[in-house]
């Protein structure tokens, strides 16, 4: 059965309750907002002082949070169990709603997950006040829904329709895109693991001709011929109008998958025509530093540290070192940064300034040496560890 708008919501059935009394049904008269997220799920945790303040400022309407712990990654249950305890601990000292745990039994999963065909977390789901599903979706979106659902007019109104129609659509385009995709995915990693390259590209290109707009494909496709086949007739080309099509939809996600095709540290750039790799490299960095600019207040840690590296191989290491110390002050910017991604993040930053400053430079604890002739990968690491 698909669970979707107007259907009966589900029973709750977890493992064990972490915070708050547990929840044996839904009480009519009251809105819940049961919301499935994870401790490593960075978007999860930036959503929770969000749900935090939703619960604050909707309770006296009736509404109940409820957060289910569904996907949290340990050996065992008591494992997680213990994780994600300490972690509530340490980081949700102002938790204002119910945390439910289910490790074995996957029973929210395959109530919730599976036949509203959410694939991700954060997953939200708001039962209405009769017991039924009023909406399904992302949680950046409770904002709006949230006050017509509490006031009754969300579930007949035309842009609730609309929204659950437009969500289903998507889903049945993604599993017909995943049905088409497989096979060619299948041949082309065969072919990936013999390094035949032929039968490889052969793969993208029948891909490439079913989706033209897909990412993954157009970006496999460039990889092939410039950094396995080393084919600069079809290379050049193909690169050329990844750039044009990556500027064109004016994407940050396509522009920094094409800047990394041309100055990612992970390929050997030594056979490109040195004038058409910095052109096209000026044309994105500068549209990207458009999209997002500096004086801005998005976030710079995503998009900054790529067009750094542009810049200091084009031989402006003053601009360089100015989009990594934007980059690294944005981690502390008004947009909240997850802990853990910040902790991935802060090693990379700092190595990339050291190397462009040829200095030694720290942040807080953590520090980095210039590493200029270093293998790759070398990273920083905590300043009582450096001799």
């Amino acid at each position: 059965m698909v669970l979707q708008m107007g259907s009966p919501a589900p029973s709750v059935k977890v493992e064990d309750w972490l915070r708050g009394e547990p929840l044996t049904n839904f009480q009519p008269g009251k809105v819940y907002i049961v919301e499935f997220w994870a401790t490593w799920c960075g978007p999860c945790v930036a959503a929770m002082p969000h749900l935090v303040q939703l619960q604050e400022k909707y309770k006296d309407s009736g509404l109940e949070v409820l957060g289910v712990a569904a996907d949290e990654h340990a050996p065992t249950a008591v494992e997680a169990r213990t994780r994600l305890d300490a972690w509530l601990t340490e980081k949700c000292s102002n938790l204002n709603y119910r945390i439910a745990f289910d490790y074995n039994t996957g029973e929210m999963n395959k109530l919730w997950g599976e036949p509203s065909f959410s694939v991700g977390i954060p997953a939200s789901f708001v039962v209405d006040r009769d017991g039924h599903i009023a909406f399904v979706g992302d949680t950046m979106q409770l904002d709006e829904v949230l006050p017509k659902v509490l006031n009754g007019s969300w579930r007949t109104s035309d842009q609730a329709r609309a929204s659950d129609t437009e969500r289903i659509a998507r889903i049945e385009s993604t599993a017909r895109e995943q049905a088409l995709k497989k096979p060619i995915n299948e041949r082309f990693w065969a072919a990936v693991g013999k390094l035949d390259w032929k039968t490889a590209l052969s793969a993208i290109e029948e891909g490439i001709a079913l989706m033209p707009d897909d990412i993954n494909f157009r970006l496999a496709h460039v990889h092939l011929v410039l950094h396995r086949m080393h084919d600069m007739r079809k290379g050049l080309p193909a690169m050329s109008q990844l750039v044009r099509d990556a500027i064109d939809r004016n994407s940050e996600h396509w522009m920094l998958a094409a800047l990394d095709q041309l100055f990612g540290p992970a390929h050997d750039h030594s056979h490109f025509p040195s004038a058409e790799r910095f052109a096209m490299g000026k044309g994105l960095s500068e549209h990207i530093l458009a999209l997002n600019p500096p004086q801005g207040d998005g976030p710079k840690f995503r998009s900054y540290p790529a067009v750094a590296r542009y810049y200091h191989e084009s031989g402006n290491r003053d601009r360089a070192i100015e989009l990594v110390q934007l980059a690294l002050k944005s981690l502390d910017g008004p947009e909240p940064v997850p802990d853990e991604l910040k902790q991935h993040l802060l090693p990379d930053l700092l190595q990339a300034l050291a190397n462009y400053k040829d200095e030694k430079v720290c942040y807080g604890a953590l520090c980095a040496a210039p590493q200029n002739n270093s293998p790759k990968g070398t990273k920083a690491r905590p300043a009582e560890e450096k001799t």
